[in-house]
């Protein structure tokens, strides 16, 4: 019997001949953790009496409050920025050169095909779009991989989804995952592996990083691409050392399978207070109060480039705020680089440094009781990014930009013509 993407990983990293529930111990490539999950991973690794420790393997990444909203959030980083100097680790992003975690493990290289990555962040599954296998673990797992650079894993079912044709202008890979979490549900792929095939080329790595982000939405435990030359040619210029594509063998087996036909997606926009509580945009009529673009889902330069076609020559609606985050400062920078940062504010919207702030409903973006926000993250649960009886409409950046100007949520095409 031939072997999916995740069971050739972990038959590679556990050193055994592995398939879909084993369990096996396997060798960690890198182990991630931030700015709220560091914390207790470094309390836990303490306890544990060891002097060994895998720097080579750990990457510490402040983001989810960056900067530092009060006085603990402060203490919060000081304590990851005391654990990297007492121990000389490497891999430490200080505030002013770090970005949203998931955004700089992929731009960073430690994001590979073939490499089995773990983070203390349930949105690590993102890597999967490089052909990675990697997931998300808690705090006191990630202490274990800090002292013994493994983990052990029951190997996972893999749902293979093929996919078919192009996208159509102003439809991505945010529709495209709001549609399958749509037709599966929030637990559809509960401790399963989401491996995409079929016309995947037609599908940029800035859609797969989206698509893949938000596996763990259907409860997936990765979302995995394979290796093309889309994947060689992101790769080139910042991986971290040599990798070994991994492809699905023609007969593997699966628990089911998915097929899309990208031409004929439509733009889709979740409703509260769940990712699965999808429609078509052209049946949404909900007017909103804020319109976010950014996270570590729909944060990088292809989102904001997008949006600022959108936006440019236009205003933002006046009962609207329009905050926009770039996912790194490579983001930020290309940004500024390329004018899109003055497109925005000449629009009226207010600009960042990246954080991931108002997606977990930290701060720079809450919402009050009552309000309603579209917005290109991940989640929308209730009371997500401020109070309970807020709400949150999860759309791709085409959606959030358009809507922003219009004040309900819209397509582009919806949009009066520019004057």
């Amino acid at each position: 019997m031939g072997k999916t993407i995740a069971e050739k990983v972990f038959s590679k990293k556990s050193g055994t001949d592995a398939h879909a529930g084993d369990l096996v111990k396997a060798e960690v490539d890198y182990v991630m953790v931030n700015d709220v999950t560091g914390p207790i991973a470094f309390r836990q690794y303490e306890s544990l009496g060891t002097d060994k420790l895998y720097k080579e393997k750990m990457v510490l990444i402040p983001d989810h409050y960056v900067p530092a909203k009060d006085t603990a959030s402060a203490e919060q980083a000081m304590e990851m920025r005391v654990f990297a100097h007492r121990h000389g680790i490497e891999n430490y992003y200080e505030i002013g050169r770090s970005g949203v975690c998931h955004q700089m493990m992929v731009e960073d290289g430690f994001a590979a095909p073939g490499r089995l990555i773990v983070g203390a962040d349930s949105h690590t599954c993102t890597y999967g779009a490089l052909n990675a296998f990697s997931t998300g673990i808690g705090s006191t797992e990630a202490a274990a991989v800090f002292a013994t650079g493994k983990l052990w894993f029951k190997v996972p079912e893999s749902i293979r989804v093929r996919v078919t044709g192009k996208f159509r202008e102003h439809v991505g890979g945010k529709d495209l995952i709001l549609r399958i979490i749509h037709d599966i549900g929030v637990d559809g792929a509960a401790y399963k592996v989401l491996e995409f095939c079929g016309d995947v080329s037609s599908i940029p790595v800035s859609d797969r990083l989206a698509i893949s982000n938000m596996a763990i939405e259907a409860g997936g435990k990765a979302g995995i691409f394979p290796c093309d030359a889309l994947t060689e040619e992101y790769l080139k210029g910042r991986v971290r050392g040599e990798y070994e594509p991994v492809s699905a063998d023609p007969d593997a087996e699966y628990c089911m399978e998915l097929e899309y036909d990208l031409s004929q997606l439509e733009a889709y926009v979740a409703y509260p207070h769940l990712p699965s509580n999808g429609r078509p945009v052209r049946e949404a009529d909900v007017r909103i109060d804020q319109a976010y673009l950014g996270s570590c889902t729909n944060g990088r330069i292809e989102d904001m480039r997008e949006a600022a076609e959108i936006v440019r020559g236009r205003k933002v609606h006046p009962d609207v705020r329009f905050i926009v985050v770039p996912v790194s400062p490579e983001v930020y920078r290309k940004m500024a680089e390329e004018g899109l940062i003055q497109v925005f504010l000449d629009a009226g919207a207010f600009v960042s440094g990246p954080t991931c702030g108002a997606c977990l409903g930290g701060y720079m973006g809450i919402l009050a009781a009552g309000e309603r926000a579209v917005s290109s993250t991940n989640r929308n649960f209730l009371g997500r990014m401020g109070h309970k009886e807020s709400e949150v409409y999860l759309a791709g950046p085409a959606v959030v930009a358009a809507s922003a100007i219009a004040g309900r949520i819209v397509t582009p095409d919806m949009l009066e013509a520019k004057g």
